[in-house]
């Protein structure tokens, strides 16, 4: 059994534009259903601890038509999380951020998530980023003082399906950033799901829909270690 630390926003609210955001509902559910059924165990961690804000639109009837996902946040699943800070990282195997818009707001310069993000992967462990999740990534610097995805073949959210007009409150681009310093793959948008390796030990998805592809890649990969 693999023991693997889901990281979750915390969530973000902009006043000024009325918006607020934070994690995404199938993006933790789907790969924590797959990965525990696998016989692996999920903790969750966020910046703030407790229970982290979620992308109300996650839990919405276009991208939860059965309310698969909004029955188990509403059971409470994702209630309680560590702060990232209190994280001991060689307690895990593989570290997954899970994406939602508010990865890009608190996760993305978190001190404390690159040293877990760097110790998983020293430690010869799995780190996953969904979505918005690999914006942590770009930020993770090595010793050399690159990313840890630097000149590695990537995926996350493509700006050509971010919902109109969001772009110009975002901090910063996902696709742009990855662009300037990894082999970005966005793949075919008419294909339903879209995960990459960049190396044995770090995977990125693109979008929610890829979230049991990311799950069944991590499963495995953990697995057969």
């Amino acid at each position: 059994m693999a023991t693997v630390l889901a990281v979750l926003s915390s969530g973000y609210k902009d006043e000024k534009n009325r918006y607020e955001t934070g994690w995404w509902a199938e993006e933790l559910f789907a790969p924590m259903q797959i990965l525990e059924e696998a016989g692996h165990r999920v903790d969750l961690a966020s910046p703030l601890g407790g229970k982290p804000a979620i992308d109300q639109a996650s839990l919405s009837e276009d991208y939860d038509p059965d309310r698969i996902y909004k029955e188990l946040y509403e059971s409470g699943k994702a209630d309680e999380t560590k702060k990232l800070s209190d994280v001991d990282s060689a307690d895990y195997d593989a570290v997954l951020i899970v994406g939602g818009h508010g990865a890009m707001y608190d996760l993305a310069k978190d001190e404390d998530l690159h040293s877990i993000i760097n110790a998983v992967y020293d430690n010869g462990g799995i780190v996953a980023a969904e979505c918005h999740g690999p914006a942590p990534l770009i930020y993770t610097t090595r010793p050399d003082g690159k990313s840890i995805i630097a000149g590695k073949k990537v995926t996350g959210y493509p700006d050509e399906i971010e919902p109109e007009g969001l772009l110009d409150i975002l901090p910063f681009s996902l696709e742009q950033e990855m662009r300037k310093i990894t082999d970005y793959d966005q793949g075919d948008l008419q294909q339903k799901d879209h995960a990459v390796w960049a190396d044995d030990q770090i995977v990125t998805s693109r979008d929610p829909f890829s979230s049991e592809r990311m799950g069944k890649e991590l499963a495995a990969a953990l697995s057969s270690r």
